[in-house]
C-alpha cells in the first residue's frame, strides 16, 4: 500500500484556517447557550454581548476577520473577503441596540429599542482601537507594496475599500455618534452577510478557475439563497421583533451563522487535497523540461 501524500505547511495552513473559521461559529453558539443558561433566550445573537458571552463573541469575530484575509486569495473572491473582514471586527465592537428590560441588568433610557448609554465607553474603545489597527494594517499593506512582497493592483480594491470604510466610520462616529450606535451593528452586520453570500456564489461559479463539481455547485447555491432570504427576512423583521414574542431575530441570526459554517465545512472538504500551487508549478516547469 502506497503512504499517504504528505501534505506542506501551505495546505495545513489553509486547511486548519477552514476549520478555525467554522469552529469560530461553534464558539459564539457555545458561549450563547452557556449565557443563556442564567439569562435566558435573548432577541438576538447580538444580545449575548451584554452577557458573560461577550469576551468569547468578541474573540470569535476578531479571528474570523483574520482568518478571511488569510483565506482570500485572488481576484474577485480576494476583494469580497477582504471587504467581510472589515466588517467583522465592527460587528463585535459596535453593540447592538437593545429594548428596556430584554437583557438582566442592562438598563436602557428609552421607550423603544435604542443604545444602553452605560455601554458608550466601551464602543469608544472599541472603535478607536479598530480606526488604529485598520490603519496601520492599510500601512503595513503599503510597505508590503514598497517592498514589492505584493503588487498593488492585487490589492488596490481591497485597499481603496478599507480606507473608505475607515473614513466613513470616523466621521459617523464623531459627528453623528447618536446614528452609529442606533444602526451601525445593524449595518454592518447586513453589509458582512451580503459580501459572504457574494462570496458562497462566486465559489459556485468561479471565472478564471474550474468549476467545482456538481454537487459542491448546488450547495454553494443553496447556501448563497439561504443567506440572501435570511437577510431579507433579517432587514423585514427587526422592526417588528420586539412585538411578536417570538425571537425571531435571534432564530435568523442564528440561520446565518449555521449556513456561514457550512460554507466553511463544505469548502474545507472540497479543498482538502488542493495542491499547493508552489508543487503544482513546480511539476508542470519540470513536465516542460522533460523530452
Amino acid at each position: 500500500m502506497a503512504p499517504p501524500p504528505v501534505s506542506t505547511s501551505l495546505e495545513r495552513t489553509y486547511r486548519y484556517l477552514r476549520i478555525g473559521v467554522a469552529g469560530a461559529v461553534v464558539v459564539i453558539f457555545t458561549a450563547v447557550g452557556v449565557a443563556a443558561a442564567s439569562v435566558g433566550w435573548l432577541t438576538s445573537v447580538s444580545d449575548y454581548y451584554y452577557t458573560s458571552a461577550r469576551d468569547a463573541f468578541v474573540g470569535a469575530l476578531v479571528a474570523v476577520a483574520l482568518a478571511l484575509v488569510a483565506l482570500s486569495g485572488r481576484g474577485a473572491e480576494r476583494f469580497l473577503l477582504d471587504a467581510a473582514a472589515v466588517f467583522a471586527p465592527l460587528i463585535a465592537v459596535v453593540p447592538t441596540t437593545v429594548v428596556p428590560g430584554s437583557i438582566p441588568g442592562v438598563e436602557v433610557a428609552c421607550d423603544g429599542r435604542c443604545f444602553p448609554s452605560g455601554y458608550e465607553a466601551d464602543a469608544a474603545t472599541g472603535v478607536t482601537t479598530y480606526l488604529i489597527v485598520g490603519a496601520l494594517t492599510v500601512l503595513v499593506a503599503l510597505l508590503l507594496v514598497a517592498l514589492r512582497q505584493t503588487s498593488l493592483a492585487s490589492i488596490a480594491a481591497s485597499l481603496v475599500f478599507t480606507v473608505a470604510v475607515l473614513v466613513a466610520v470616523a466621521l459617523t462616529w464623531s459627528f453623528a455618534r447618536g446614528l452609529f450606535l442606533d444602526q451601525g451593528h445593524f449595518i454592518v452586520t447586513v453589509a458582512f452577510f451580503g459580501l459572504f453570500a457574494a462570496v458562497t456564489i462566486r465559489n459556485a461559479f468561479p471565472r478564471r478557475e474550474a468549476p467545482p463539481p456538481p454537487v459542491f455547485r448546488v450547495i454553494y447555491t443553496a447556501i448563497a439563497v439561504g443567506l440572501a432570504l435570511l437577510l431579507v427576512l433579517y432587514v423585514v423583521l427587526l422592526p417588528q421583533a420586539d412585538a411578536t414574542g417570538v425571537p425571531v431575530v435571534l432564530i435568523t441570526e442564528a440561520a446565518a451563522l449555521v449556513l456561514f459554517f457550512a460554507f466553511w465545512v463544505v469548502q474545507g472538504i472540497e479543498k482538502w487535497r488542493d495542491p499547493d500551487p508552489r508543487l503544482a508549478v513546480a511539476a508542470q516547469t519540470e513536465r516542460a523540461r522533460t523530452p
